[in-house]
């Protein structure tokens, strides 16, 4: 039960963010507001730590273990992706971020041993399927021109980075015996330390907007979009595996589209319901128990006796 609560969290909480990104665009910077992001998520983690007495000293080797999930998960996987969106549709970034869905899987068995289950695989490519049937007419208008391909491999690098930062999660949880918060608050604030030296280094300027949209969206990304929703997505990782938790990220933006639908009349078409039909059947087939891909069964040559002459 606590599972699906972090699953449902996860899923409604990340499909709502979009509203809140959108209104973070326009006056200040990406790259600094996702500084902004994640620097107020580290310090309000770090108050609620020290309010409720969790324990705080780690050794220097485990914050070297925070600070590469933090890098990975929190800080130049997001990056990446803020760049991959100002040469790509946003649908097509969705699209390519759902392949870690496959790459922790792979991921999974590379670096914690994990065995790669059949049920995972079909139900992920199931997802896929309709995750490409959804955007089809944004992945239809994609060019291969210079811009495109560096778009798709920019997504691609963030997305890898991004499988990593959860596998970095699962082993930090089981071998290191990490807590989720603890971990989350230092790795935040080493993630938000990142992108301020990018920004820094890039020449971004650290404006602020001070209207009621700007800060509140802020707010929001900050405590929902960051402290609960990757303290929900993390807790999945560590109790269920990076590859079955990943299954999120196919129906996160479904959540934003059905969203979309009432904010912005988005129109389905029957693609885009075929493809919701495939996303949640391969959620079924996901979280059933006792389900198993379909076996092909292969006809054996009935041998004939010889005939005696």
């Amino acid at each position: 039960m606590k599972n699906f609560l972090f699953y449902t969290a996860t899923v409604f909480i990340w499909g709502s963010t979009w509203i809140a990104i959108k209104m973070q665009l326009g006056v200040v910077d990406p790259v600094v507001s996702v500084a902004y992001r994640f620097t107020l998520a580290s310090v309000l983690l770090l108050i609620w730590c020290k309010a409720f007495n969790l324990n705080m000293r780690f050794s220097r080797k485990q914050h070297v273990f925070m600070a590469t999930q933090g890098l990975l998960l929190f800080g130049f996987n997001y990056l990446l992706f803020y760049i991959a969106e100002l040469y790509i549709a946003s649908g097509l970034a969705a699209m390519l971020f759902s392949t870690i869905l496959i790459m922790n899987v792979v991921n999974s068995a590379l670096f914690l041993h994990k065995p790669i289950e059949k049920k995972v695989i079909f139900a992920g490519l199931m997802g896929l399927t309709g995750i490409i049937l959804v955007f089809r007419p944004e992945i239809s208008a994609f060019s291969l021109d210079n811009h495109g391909i560096r778009g798709v491999l920019l997504c691609i690098g963030a997305t890898l980075l991004a499988s990593f930062g959860n596998i970095a999660s699962a082993y930090n949880q089981k071998n290191n015996n990490l807590p989720i918060v603890q971990t989350n608050a230092f790795g935040m604030g080493y993630g938000a330390l990142a992108l301020v030296a990018t920004a820094v280094l890039s020449g971004k300027p650290f404006t602020f907007e001070p209207t009621l949209m700007y800060a509140g969206s802020l707010v929001y990304l900050a405590i929902f979009g960051s402290i609960i929703a990757f303290g929900c997505y993390l807790a999945l990782v560590g109790n269920i595996g990076a590859d079955r938790a990943a299954y999120a990220t196919l129906l996160f933006p479904m959540v934003a589209l059905v969203i979309s639908t009432i904010w912005e009349g988005y129109r389905w078409t029957p693609n885009a319901v075929t493809g919701m039909v495939l996303i949640l059947a391969g959620n079924v087939v996901m979280v059933h128990k006792g389900w198993e891909p379909p076996k092909i069964i292969k006809r054996k040559r009935l041998a004939t006796a010889p005939v005696k002459k």
